[in-house]
């Protein structure tokens, strides 16, 4: 008998983050800080579970007429890190087609997911193929992602571990006195970075990192969401303790440099966003590399198992980027401190009924375009 997928609300909801975030396996896109966040702009969250597996369901409603879709983000959520192909997949698959089959009878026409699972998990391409789903483009920025290994390792072999040049570009930016601040709910200790503390609120910190992001973003050619959505949800989160901010400032003026975010979920410690200020590059061309060293120092301390430094697709391609490619120097700057590639299996969807589905979409471009 298949096992029933099972909605949870109030007091069953208490241990949601230790199992959707926290454990091996957990992703921040699960949080009930996420759900927060998207509630407030419109969506409708739901936590369902199936067996061990966790999934933040986030469901909007087609206008004018019955029916909605829905999407799991870096979900479902388990024991395990699917990842790695340690055989929990197939678990995450099963989850993912009972959850799909559940909300069909609820009235959504169609649910995407992107959970971690290794490219060539068999089990979980079994149960979404027999569930019918199928690949789509990804909805996350990336597919794939880079990783370093840190289990049972110490600070001063992996720093061995880095690439020569960039372990002097770090040492340099140390003997410049580059200042790392550091917001962070958790207030780990770390040495080489200095506590925010009331020297400026983190929303002014975090809407100045916007500014460079999105500066980078357009030489880049990315595109971003403003800063009302970036900010708030990276406030959201750095209350709940899901993120790490690190700031890098010159020590002659206290000038941005640069900065990154960091989610912290299950063993790992990911890179979410990274960007510095251009003009600064050639007089402190450390910057970003000491940035990631602290940030690896941080998921040593925390006892981390994976210091997660994100990905680097090539857009459309979803593979390794080649020389000459426009990722490829950032892919050999993550390379040089040891990180490997991760292959993982993308997104996924599953059309219940493809007629509401088609209605609902044009029905939702027209009630945006409406203002409405």
């Amino acid at each position: 008998m298949t096992e029933a997928v099972r909605e949870l609300t109030g007091d069953a909801l208490s241990d949601w983050d230790a199992r959707a975030v926290d454990a091996p396996g957990g992703h921040v896109l699960q949080s009930r800080a996420w759900a927060e966040h998207r509630a407030a702009r419109g969506w409708r969250p739901r936590f369902l579970a199936h067996g061990d597996q966790r999934a933040l369901v986030l469901e909007r409603r087609w206008p004018l007429f019955g029916g909605g879709s829905a999407y799991i983000a870096r979900g479902p959520a388990g024991p395990g890190e699917p990842w790695t192909g340690d055989g929990s997949g197939a678990a995450t698959g099963a989850a993912l087609a009972a959850m799909a089959v559940h909300l069909e009878g609820q009235g959504i026409d169609v649910l995407a997911a992107d959970p971690e699972v290794a490219a060539g998990d068999a089990g979980y391409r079994g149960a979404l193929a027999a569930a019918g789903f199928h690949a789509i483009a990804e909805i996350q920025p990336s597919r794939h992602r880079t990783a370093l290994g840190l289990a049972g390792g110490d600070e001063a072999g992996v720093f061995d571990g880095i690439a020569k040049a960039t372990r002097q570009r770090i040492r340099r930016a140390e003997r410049d006195l580059t200042r790392v601040l550091r917001w962070d709910a958790a207030s780990t200790p770390l040495e080489g970075t200095e506590p925010a503390g009331s020297e400026e609120p983190a929303p002014d910190a975090l809407a100045r990192f916007y500014a460079v992001l999105r500066a980078t973003g357009d030489r880049r050619g990315f595109d971003f969401a403003g800063p009302d959505e970036f900010v708030a949800w990276w406030q959201r989160a750095q209350a709940a303790g899901h993120l790490v901010y690190l700031e890098a400032r010159a020590a002659s003026d206290g000038s941005l440099l640069g900065g990154l975010v960091l989610y912290r979920h299950g063993r790992r410690l990911s890179t979410v966003h990274s960007a510095d200020v251009a003009e600064t590059r050639r007089a402190h061309p450390g910057t970003m590399h000491l940035l990631r060293w602290r940030a690896i120092q941080l998921a040593l301390a925390e006892g981390r198992a994976e210091m997660d430094l994100g990905g680097v697709d090539v857009a459309g391609a979803r593979r390794e980027p080649r020389p000459g490619e426009a990722t490829y120097g950032l892919y050999e700057h993550k390379r040089s401190f040891g990180a490997h590639w991760v292959e993982l299996a993308g997104a996924q969807e599953r059309v219940a009924r493809p007629w509401r589905y088609r209605a609902g979409r044009v029905a939702s471009r027209l009630a945006r375009a409406a203002g409405r």
